[in-house]
């Protein structure tokens, strides 16, 4: 199983310790022994952690060298990590981690066999001097891998709990938990408008004067009657005849269709804020300490 660093693992990898980076911890011996910082982390296929890269800069300078998580405990609190167990000349002896030197089954042999080594254990097959202190768990050496298998990543974290699963008498979590209010709109058909059009009719009425012509015929006695006139080519003219041409106008009554006006349709969108008020509860840490412990943090007698 190869190892990769936590980054090209997962490059959003800081979103599921709620922003929060283990790379740049300090790393600590004790509560007042720096020996250095995570440079990164190396995790296995499956993205569980493994290794801490742990730059000794402050204690070797120059070197760093790879710390398995089980002989760590991690204090988010105080963003703190402490070995387990470890001494200087233990990391003098580990061997030193190259940005790209390749992880394998003997580079990884050389690291577990410092752990298993005399300062871990008192002697083969008994407690090491951090489980006499209570601290954890005695690292045995696993059962013997295959030689074809070395090469081929055949080595199983599980067999070394104590190097490599978090020990959960030095990892308890407390969570505490707080209520939040949260505010969000949800878009519900509230109405329908319909809009269409319908023929309507009605009865107009319309006057139009019109004009018809008529002929009137009128007979009178000129002022000169009975005067006598000179025979002349009208005179007993039978054929002489007068024309008129007569008139009248008819009403043209019809219907034409016209632009009365336009109808637009659209919506327009009101604002206005809804305001809501809850109750909310968030949980306090209490820490109740009996006689001396040494307690980071707050304490609460």
């Amino acid at each position: 199983m190869s190892l990769l660093k936590i980054k090209e693992f997962d490059p959003n990898y800081r979103e599921s310790f709620e922003g929060k980076d283990i790379k740049g911890m300090d790393v600590y011996a004790n509560a007042n022994e720096k020996i250095g910082t995570v440079s990164d982390i190396l995790v296995d296929e499956q993205g569980h952690f493994r290794y801490f890269v742990v730059d000794l800069g402050l204690w070797i300078f120059g070197k760093k060298v790879l710390l398995p998580v089980g002989r760590s405990r991690v204090d988010h609190t105080a963003d703190r990590i402490y070995t387990v167990g470890m001494t200087k000349q233990q990391a003098e002896n580990l061997p030193e981690f190259h940005e790209h030197k390749e992880i394998d089954y003997n580079y990884e042999e050389q690291v577990r066999g410092v752990y298993r080594s005399e300062g871990f254990l008192e002697d083969s097959g008994s407690v090491d001097t951090a489980t006499s202190r209570g601290m954890g768990t005695a690292i045995a050496p696993p059962p013997p891998i295959p030689d074809h298998q070395k090469h081929k990543n055949g080595y199983d974290y599980q067999q070394e709990p104590a190097l490599y699963e978090l020990n959960d008498e030095n990892h308890q979590t407390f969570k505490l938990y707080q209520e939040r209010l949260i505010a969000n709109k949800v878009r519900e058909k509230t109405g329908e408008v319909i809009v269409g059009k319908h023929t309507e009719t009605e009865t107009a009425r319309v006057s139009v004067p019109i004009e018809k012509e008529r002929v009137v015929i009128e007979r009178v006695t000129p002022s000169d009657a009975g005067e006598a006139v000179p025979l002349g080519s009208e005179t007993f003219n039978s054929g002489e005849v007068a024309h008129l041409e007569v008139y009248e106008e008819n009403a043209d009554i019809h219907k034409e269709v016209f632009l009365r006006e336009e109808v637009k349709v659209n919506k327009v969108v009101d604002h206005e804020t809804v305001e809501g008020e809850e109750v909310l509860r968030r949980e306090e840490l209490d820490v109740n300490t009996e006689e001396h412990p040494n307690v980071e943090g707050p304490v609460r007698k």
